[in-house]
């Protein structure tokens, strides 16, 4: 967990009476990663094995409680990647593997010598209809897959697919049967990501109540209506200890969770301790991102480009005082602050970054090198880079001498 004392300038309304929500704080949350599993289905993503080893080690530095390290049965490379992963010794992370109910999908992860395991059947009747399997099919399946993978040391987790579409009743049945038939933990998953996040602290505290204390309970939301991340807290408020999600909220569709948005604001925002190394966060995103060859929006939370970097001249003028500008310190994240130049700049961005930049701008030339940085951003449709504003700089400055 990262020091967060001092670094974070949140609103004194978030702990009024009345509004401070009530959560278990004697506990600390943990993160299931699914990256390389649930992450890699998002469209057009392909990981190598290699690079599944190396995104591995660096959820392992983050701080990742368990990585979900694919899906073997149906791909001989994901096999490869947990092997791999296995034998890289990580230090902190526990490797788990993932398995639909069938007896063959349970031998590979027997054969790779995986500990731990995600064993999922779908639940809801859509579902159901949708693969052509009955209710009491999918107890029978679910049954025998958990009952053999814990004969054989699995540790599993139960993951009902689409179970915030399920009968209630169901539900309750189908895991109380892998339960009794192993299961050690369970997971409630929102597959297709229509759950409020009111209605998924009742389900994860309605599943508390029969499941018991001494079951883990896992949270798996989807973003399809952007509250990916309201919903794990939500699932947290109602006693889930595990969220599960990926990196920079890959995923199907819209995404999953994005585990780090989950860590920041349940720490930041709601003083639940949890397990992440927040500081390390961009270098694992920039990696996963370069794996995975795709880009992100600059203002996504935690780990876009333009959280700490100001252009405009209002904001530069208060960069001396982050808390100012900013809800946390740059640091907490692994980020650094920094002024940028363009059409929004002020004379406090051309005195910032003149001095940034060790350039000698006298206040009597900081108009005229303003003006001529806010002619170059509009023409660029973007930023003034560096070596532009050197030129710039130094224009004025020769016509000034030349004057």
């Amino acid at each position: 967990m990262s020091d967060v004392a001092g670094k974070v300038w949140t609103s004194d309304l978030n702990s009024r009476p009345g509004v401070r929500p009530d959560f278990d704080r004697s506990r600390t949350i943990r993160f299931y990663d699914t990256t390389l599993r649930d992450g890699e289905q998002t469209v057009g993503v392909v990981f190598s094995p290699q690079q599944k080893l190396e995104i591995a080690k660096k959820l392992d530095e983050l701080g990742v409680g368990r990585i979900e390290a694919g899906f073997p049965k149906v791909s001989a490379e994901d096999g490869e990647a947990i092997s791999l992963i296995l034998g890289a010794g990580l230090t902190h992370s526990e490797v788990w593997g993932f398995a639909r109910a069938t007896r063959g999908d349970v031998e590979e992860l027997v054969r790779l010598g995986l500990q731990a395991s995600v064993i999922e059947t779908p639940i809801s009747d859509i579902k159901l209809k949708a693969y052509g399997i009955s209710r009491e099919e999918a107890v029978r399946r679910a049954s025998d897959a958990v009952r053999y993978a814990s004969q054989n040391g699995i540790r599993v987790a139960f993951f009902g697919v689409d179970g915030t579409r399920a009968d209630l009743e169901f539900l309750q049945h189908i895991y109380s049967a892998a339960m009794d038939a192993g299961a050690k933990e369970i997971v409630l998953v929102d597959t297709i990501g229509v759950c409020t996040p009111e209605a998924a602290e009742f389900l994860v505290r309605w599943a508390k109540e029969w499941a018991g204390n001494d079951v883990p309970i896992h949270w798996h939301g989807h973003n399809d209506f952007g509250l990916a991340t309201a919903i794990a807290i939500a699932a947290v408020r109602g006693g889930a200890t595990w969220i599960q999600g990926t990196i920079n909220g890959m995923g199907e569709r819209a995404g999953n969770a994005d585990i780090a948005e989950v860590a920041l604001a349940l720490q930041c925002l709601y003083d639940v301790p949890v397990e992440m190394k927040l500081e390390h966060i961009r270098v694992v995103s920039e990696l996963v991102r370069r794996a995975g060859k795709y880009e992100l929006e600059g203002w996504k939370p935690l780990i876009g480009d333009n959280l700490f970097l100001r252009e405009s001249g209002a904001v530069a003028s208060q960069f001396h005082i982050p808390e100012a500008i900013e809800p946390y310190a740059a640091e907490l994240v692994g980020a650094r602050r920094g002024i940028v130049l363009g059409k929004k700049s002020g004379l406090d961005s051309i005195r910032l970054k003149a001095k940034e930049l060790g350039l000698d701008v006298p206040e009597s030339q900081r108009a005229a090198v303003l003006e001529a940085v806010k002619r170059k951003g509009i023409a660029n449709g973007g930023l003034v880079s560096d070596e532009e504003l050197r030129a710039i700089v130094q224009s004025v400055a020769d016509e000034r001498s030349a004057g």
